[in-house]
């Protein structure tokens, strides 16, 4: 009989979520524009989320313990040397190889800049500390989710959010392009859920993919916040009697909330509501676990009808539900010909902190603001050149895998929307969802090749050369293919 497959996947599954909201008094600055350092108060906590995958048997791995362990810290990003302390704790703890470690990371930008180098400044003592806390925090929550891994369904749907939009604007009254809202630019608007089932039918987990960038707070805020985020899981799992959602970011490199950069957290807990909602819609869609809709026939009434019907899936399709395929693959990307010199560096931001000191000393804070910004930027600068790796290319790691119906792509970097979009265009009615910022911040922003040269801020701070974003894309097109021609 005619019938309609819903995308699913079957396998072991658990989470565990833990609070790991910053002490006040930590060094919490993370916004140029900013004239505080510290938060004063707390919006919504700071979580970190845990979730393991493993495949439903080891036959269905192909024979080997293919193990995932998926973590997601409420935080912007970590460096390489930061990021590199979580993952370590969590494999020597949990007897995983940092292949099989995932960590990305919300993107919110209030929760603190939790940089190594900022310890000489005030609170920054707190910073290792507290890092050293998250690592051991995430490792008990992966080995928590480990013990407890039992066999789940995840049902997989898509919706739409108008929340992100486009954020490259042109002011063409000061003949410079700015980091806002576009209101001519198109905005990726995919929203994809994931609702995990357990063999008792009971919800034990949402997963929510969308690319926005969590800046609808900025330098007016003084709370920690998770941003829209927290607003957004609230909103699920009050709908999901209390099963944890994890927010996984995607490609949103160009892109911001419509309303963005204020000092109100109502407005982030309006966006996350937005956002929550869009993905409650999809979510209340979903199919019964391992179930397809099939045609009965036709019933005759005041009109001929149609019967569908949810029956239990075939032995043949459940066996494709459980297909478990995993490949990593490190690219060599090229460095950007034109990356700034450490030496260039430090005299940009030594003539800054002496442009910032001398407004300072003429009472004009307008100017020192922008003077004390300008210098952020190049010791933020000064730390991603020094923990770039060594040579004329960068080694790009990208992890592509299948599980049942859908393909899961994780890249490290900020990525433009381009990355999601093409690749879902490639592979039409395909579930791809799409995780940026893997094992941290790595090579940085990731545009499309015709930003080059315009002035964008993304841009200015990329260090792959132009056209890298199409070759990822091309390359993870190729083993999403190569997956999916597999039996």
């Amino acid at each position: 009989m005619p019938h309609v497959d819903f995308p699913q996947s079957q396998v072991r599954f658990a989470a565990s979520r833990a609070d790991i909201t910053p002490p006040l008094g930590i060094y919490w600055r993370m916004w140029g524009a900013a004239t505080h350092d510290h938060a004063t108060g707390v919006h919504r906590p700071i979580t970190a989320a845990a979730a393991i995958f493993d495949p439903l048997s080891i036959a269905d791995a192909g024979g080997v313990n293919d193990r995932v362990a998926l973590v997601s810290l409420d935080h912007c990003l970590l460096g390489k040397e930061e990021a590199e302390l979580v993952i370590s704790a969590i494999c020597k703890r949990c007897s995983l190889a940092a292949s099989q470690v995932l960590l990305t990371f919300t993107h919110t930008h209030s929760a603190g800049l939790m940089s190594l180098d900022r310890a000489n400044f005030p609170g920054g003592e707190l910073i290792l500390p507290y890092l050293r806390k998250v690592a051991d925090t995430c490792a008990e929550l992966v080995e928590r989710a480990i013990s407890q891994a039992a066999p789940a369904v995840i049902a997989y749907g898509v919706g739409r959010c108008d929340l992100a939009r486009h954020r490259d604007f042109w002011d063409e009254e000061n003949t410079l392009f700015v980091c806002g809202y576009n209101p001519e630019g198109r905005a990726d608007d995919t929203v994809l859920i994931a609702r995990i089932t357990n063999a008792a039918g009971k919800v034990c987990g949402t997963l929510v993919n969308y690319a926005c960038h969590p800046t609808t707070l900025a330098w007016e805020n003084r709370l920690i916040s998770p941003d829209y985020i927290g607003a957004m899981r609230e909103t699920m799992e009050g709908a999901t009697g209390g099963a944890p959602c994890i927010f996984l970011q995607g490609a949103s490199g160009d892109l911001g909330p419509l309303e963005g950069y204020v000092g109100d957290v109502a407005v982030a807990d309006r966006n996350g509501r937005q956002l929550g909602h869009a993905a409650l819609s999809a979510f209340q869609g979903l199919a019964l676990p391992l179930t397809r809709f099939e045609y009965q026939g036709p019933v005759i009434s005041g009109a001929t009808l149609g019967d569908w019907r949810h029956q239990p899936v075939s032995a043949e399709r459940e066996t494709k539900i459980r297909t478990w395929q995993r490949e990593r693959e490190v690219l060599s990307i090229p460095y950007r010909p034109d990356l700034p010199t450490r030496e260039g560096t430090e005299e940009l931001l030594a003539k800054y902190t002496a442009d910032e000191e001398l407004a300072q000393r003429s009472g004009d804070q307008a100017a020192a603001r922008d003077a004390r910004a300008m210098a952020e930027r190049q010791a933020r600068m000064l730390r991603r050149l020094a923990q770039l790796p060594e040579g004329a290319a960068y080694p790009f790691d990208l992890h592509v895998w299948r599980m049942g119906d859908a393909v899961w792509v994780a890249v490290p970097g900020e990525h433009y929307s381009y990355l999601q979009t093409n690749l879902r265009a490639r592979f039409p009615g395909r579930i791809i969802i799409v995780i940026t910022l893997t094992g941290g911040w790595g090579p940085s922003y990731v545009p499309t090749r015709e930003t080059y040269g315009k002035g964008l801020y993304q841009e200015s701070i990329a260090v792959l050369a132009a056209g890298s974003l199409e070759k990822i894309t091309d390359e993870l097109a190729s083993r999403i293919k190569g997956l999916l021609e597999i039996q």
